[in-house]
């Protein structure tokens, strides 16, 4: 049973739903040698219309540059992404993905895709629809 953590007791069933789903799809990511923050950062990179900025791939992801910044690195040692000189900044880098890194995006968007299938199965049509919906009213009263 969950911890509650703030004053309604849905709030609480949302986020332990989220963390559960994230640690599902992260179990399957690993056990192809990904990781959901991997992912993420190979999504955003290969989403780009050019290569990107740390910093921007930093906002894209929503995660800490720092933390960023070790994805990439780890990322770049993997042969999955490399630095390029900036055009117009001879101090800064942009981050390309690799053939590999195209590679590697595509079989862990699949391994994704297919965990969170697995994860909402149960799920018709209509249940689809009404969850959209309702969290569509949670991000309206929030925006």
């Amino acid at each position: 049973m969950a911890v509650h953590d703030s004053s309604d007791i849905l709030i609480d069933e949302l986020y332990e739903t989220t963390h559960q789903l994230r640690q599902f799809v992260e179990i399957r990511l690993r056990a192809n040698g990904a990781s959901v923050a991997r992912l993420r950062a190979l999504r955003m990179l290969a989403r780009a219309e050019r290569p990107l900025r740390m910093r921007d791939l930093s906002e894209l992801t929503g995660v800490a540059a720092r933390t960023t910044t070790s994805i990439v690195d780890s990322m770049e040692r993997d042969g999955l992404v490399e630095r390029v000189r900036h055009p117009h900044d001879r101090r800064a880098f942009l981050l390309r993905l690799t053939d590999e890194g195209l590679r590697c995006h595509r079989e862990a968007e699949e391994v994704d895709r297919l965990a969170l299938a697995e994860a909402t199965a149960t799920l018709d049509t209509a249940d689809r629809a009404q969850l959209r919906t309702l969290l569509a009213h949670i991000r309206k009263a929030t925006a």
